[in-house]
């Protein structure tokens, strides 16, 4: 079921690679670029990280394939219908939760602490798209106030991952719980429009300033 899963979540996250293009000039290879970077990004800096070599879309060429085949279709299938922005935003959640579920998953099966193994479930939810918004020159979504809960999210879902790890023993249970935290909280930031508080450092005046004023 998980290798269904993780190819479901390389389509959707092709899907999101393709649609970010929209309005860049980029030709069909850039599209090809961006949806690979989407798909593999998060999953690579993980494997790379937990020293889990080859990183998993070289062993199985089955990724790529699914990655390539969904950008091209949905590179053409734009010009004649336009995908609502809601569907979208509901198939990303469904990847980013899909990503940091597995992300966890893989990080626990390795001998790392258990807050590392909360990172690789955040790194390989959101580092994908992090790379795919700057190679088109954009601020990552993940730091914009206005995506609602997007890492955070994908923090929330993988450490109730790690935590119901301690005390149970039922993988698929642990996976299940972990994956509809993550996708809950996002949908629930993007309908009630939830932010986390901004930073805005209190602005002083320097002395010199002062006394002139």
């Amino acid at each position: 079921m998980q290798y269904w899963l993780e190819h479901f979540a390389v389509s959707i996250a092709a899907i999101t690679g393709v649609l970010a293009a929209r309005g860049k000039q980029v030709d069909l290879f850039g599209v090809l670029v961006l949806a690979l970077v989407t798909s593999f990004g998060g999953g690579t800096i993980r494997d790379v990280l937990l020293g889990s070599l080859p990183v998993f879309w070289v062993t199985d060429q089955t990724f790529v394939v699914n990655a390539i085949i969904t950008a091209v279709v949905i590179f053409y299938l734009v010009r004649f219908h336009e995908l609502p922005i809601e569907v979208l935003m509901v198939a990303d959640a469904f990847a980013l939760a899909l990503f940091t579920m597995i992300g966890t998953r893989k990080g626990l099966v390795f001998p790392v602490a258990p807050s590392i193994a909360v990172m690789m479930g955040v790194t390989t939810g959101v580092a994908g798209g992090i790379l795919r918004d700057l190679l088109i020159g954009q601020i990552p979504l993940v730091f914009r106030r206005e995506i609602f809960l997007y890492a955070t999210a994908a923090f929330g879902g993988s450490l109730t991952f790690v935590l119901l790890h301690e005390y149970s023993t039922s993988g698929k249970t642990i996976a299940l719980i972990s994956f509809l935290v993550t996708l809950l909280l996002r949908l629930v930031g993007i309908k009630w429009r939830i932010q986390l508080p901004m930073f805005r450092p209190k602005v002083t005046l320097p002395e010199n300033l002062k006394e002139n004023g």
